[in-house]
């Protein structure tokens, strides 16, 4: 089971008035695991407990409203795996693969998603709390509408992923790439954006309101704040 422990950090722009509070991140620590035997695959509702699923082809395969409890997935290939509302508590994947992978309204809780190849995953509506999202690198990745609190991504690069009406809760990115992002009516409380480098927003600008930015990083986005305040910006002469 997951041991959660509570971080601080400094205060939003130096100012020494307005803390940001930090994410909470899992410390997993998993059971004796029993291989998984893939004998038929992933069921639908199906119960998967303490099991090691390692280099596990589990593409095109249907587990919707499955529940992973105290697992590790390492190595697996998730290419068009069905998994909407299915449930990964305190869960570890590394090194997992795979484009078009459905975890649409999917709860995610005390997990940690490490050196992941992904593309074009859906979590659209999904719950995700207490999870660490490091290394690996994830192509439009789909959070619409979804709930993100305490989640970190860390060490990756994040090329389009859509938050547009998600909520987002102590969310910190550190050290991540941030690509193309689209925040166009999300709601963010306690984010910081600070470690985001680069920091890249295609649509959204005007949701930061609830986000901590560094000064650099307010430059960078100044022509994407005047065009969003419809202001010119002419050189002199």
């Amino acid at each position: 089971m997951a041991r959660r422990t509570a971080r601080t950090t400094g205060t939003a722009g130096g100012r020494g008035t307005t803390a940001v509070r930090a994410a909470r991140r899992p410390e997993l620590r998993l059971p004796p695991l029993t291989p998984f035997e893939d004998d038929g695959g992933l069921e639908p509702d199906g119960d998967y407990d303490a099991l090691d699923f390692r280099e596990t082809d589990l593409t095109g395969q249907d587990g919707a409203g499955a529940r992973f409890m105290d697992c590790a997935l390492t190595g697996c290939a998730l290419d068009e795996a069905s998994l909407p509302r299915a449930r990964l508590l305190d869960t570890r994947l590394t090194g997992v693969r795979g484009v078009g992978t459905n975890l649409a309204e999917a709860t995610l809780r005390d997990v940690e998603l490490l050196d992941a190849r992904l593309g074009g995953t859906q979590l659209h509506g999904a719950v995700l709390e207490r999870v660490l999202i490091r290394g690996g690198k994830i192509d439009y990745l789909n959070l619409r509408r979804a709930r993100l609190k305490d989640v970190v991504f860390e060490s990756c690069v994040l090329v389009e992923p859509d938050f547009g009406g998600a909520r987002l809760e102590r969310v910190g990115f550190v050290d991540c790439a941030l690509k193309q992002a689209d925040l166009s009516a999300a709601t963010l409380t306690d984010v910081d954006l600070r470690g985001a480098a680069p920091l890249e927003l295609f649509r959204g600008v005007d949701r930061l309101s609830g986000a901590v930015i560094s000064p650099a990083q307010l430059l960078d986005l100044a022509p994407v704040l005047a065009a969003e305040l419809g202001v010119r910006v002419l050189a002199e002469g």
